[in-house]
């Protein structure tokens, strides 16, 4: 059972690894994190948010979840079915002591899991909170409270639309000229319900798997991976629509394709949105993931940003951002966050920043995104490495002992050369070594991740 506690959240197989009972006695201990974290004047907020994605398991885990919670003593306001970033909204709009949302995102229909956070939409992590979670599930049973909470039902979907609209730019909505079309592909996760607001945006939706499935019949909720884009881009190209947009299991994540359906960055993206916010707030931190493009940080601070780097994780994103005050931060994986969002990310946010972006140039999204494609840049490649420290060690001597490069040690390790980086990190949950690179040109890249490969041997 303790292999189901991650560095971010929780997630197993149903039934074997997580099971009605577990989650009945990790909603204890979820009280009792909140009791350990709370305010403790008398005013302090005893309301915890609840909801779930469309796995048909994640009913009766929610309900089990919704009963530890009760018997911790504390309330809970069942939002239904929601993508993750509706429950952190509705953690921060409604002021409640914390958010869970049962789902295991982008892992196949046999998974599930739960994703907390606390007051103000703050993250629980393995760092902080998730250890106290899993102590209460698997060990002795907390103690119920004096006085039972109590569940009531309601819905966010009304307030949560008004708030993503309103980042909407409404001047072009009277303009001539015929609307963008937009590709969308939910792969029948919870971005389906997403569907009356990206309407509302003032598109042509061109719908894809908008089925609430959660046995993803169609492909795997993840936009990572180039083979789930697949079917996107051709509908893009078959339709000639002006984007396409990703979502991810649980909606927390987004992938773009531009107009020719060719896949975007992530991090490119990150950069494109901070210039645009950067235009209403210049001198602006914008948080990046240490893995992204040399592009962004120079296209940070070209637009009058500040750029910071920070190591992978949305646990550290947002804590950074709001020890910084950063308007802004984006991950490779797909995750953007917004401080007018309570730090906290939101795939449906990027997609607004994104038609803004078109419509205000007038350009094509390849056109846009063509001043950030500086650099040749590789995916993210994986290794299985049993011995992942002393790998790293034999890089560390080669590249920066040996051959002078500048090493940082945020995240894994990242060096630095005039011409090309890479940078390697270990799995938090598998014996693998992750490695981006870049280089300034195709050529140099094949040769460099031909070297990195015959160090690091075969990728999996």
């Amino acid at each position: 059972m303790a292999g189901i506690f991650k560095a971010y959240d929780v997630r197993g197989l149903y039934p074997g690894q997580l099971n009605e009972e577990l989650a009945r006695r990790i909603g204890m201990g979820f009280g009792h994190l909140v009791d350990l974290t709370g305010d403790q004047g008398a005013e302090r907020p005893r309301t915890v948010v609840v909801s779930r994605d469309m796995r048909s398991h994640s009913v009766p885990l929610s309900e089990a979840l919704c009963d530890g919670l009760t018997a911790a003593g504390l309330d809970v306001l069942d939002i239904g079915l929601a993508t993750t970033p509706m429950n952190y909204f509705a953690t921060g709009r409604l002021g409640t002591a914390g958010g869970i949302q049962v789902t295991a995102s982008h892992n196949g229909a046999g998974y599930n899991g739960l994703k907390f956070s606390l007051a103000g939409a703050v993250p629980v992590s393995g760092d902080d909170g998730i250890p106290i979670i899993e102590e209460d599930a698997l060990g002795p049973e907390p103690k119920p409270a004096a006085a039972p909470g109590q569940v009531e039902t309601t819905s966010v979907e009304a307030a949560y639309a008004e708030h993503v609209l309103s980042f909407l730019d409404r001047s072009f909505e009277a303009a001539d000229g015929p609307k963008l079309r937009l590709a969308a592909d939910a792969a029948n996760g919870m971005g389906t319900i997403y569907r009356p607001l990206l309407e509302a945006c003032g598109v042509e939706l061109l719908p894809l798997y908008f089925e609430l499935d959660g046995t993803f019949p169609n492909h795997e909720a993840n936009p990572l991976l180039p083979e789930n884009l697949r079917d996107l881009s051709d509908l893009v190209i078959e339709q000639k629509a002006d984007l396409g947009v990703s979502f991810d299991g649980d909606g927390d994540r987004a992938a773009f394709v531009d107009e020719h359906g060719e896949p975007i960055g992530s991090d490119l993206i990150t950069a494109l949105i901070a210039g645009q916010m950067l235009e209403r707030e210049s001198g602006g931190t914008v948080i990046h993931d240490i893995r992204s493009s040399r592009a962004v940080p120079e296209y940070i601070r070209e637009h009058g940003g500040t750029p910071l780097p920070e190591r992978v994780g949305h646990s550290f994103v947002k804590a950074t951002m709001r020890r910084t005050g950063a308007l802004f931060g984006g991950e490779l994986a797909g995750h953007y966050y917004f401080r007018q969002n309570y730090c906290a990310d939101s795939s449906i946010l990027a997609v607004v920043a994104v038609l803004n972006l078109i419509r205000r140039s007038g350009k094509s999204l390849s056109e846009i995104t063509a001043p950030l494609r500086r650099y040749a840049k590789s995916s993210e490649i994986n290794f299985e490495v049993e011995d992942k420290d002393a790998a790293m060690a034999a890089l560390v001597d080669r590249y920066a002992t040996r051959q002078g490069g500048a090493l940082d040690r945020l995240d894994g390790i990242r060096i630095d050369f005039d011409d090309w980086w890479f940078n390697v990190r270990p799995s938090n949950t598998e014996p693998l070594l992750r490695l981006v690179l870049e280089a300034s040109t195709p050529e140099q890249l094949a040769a460099r991740q031909a070297e990195l490969t015959a160090q690091l041997g075969e990728p999996t």
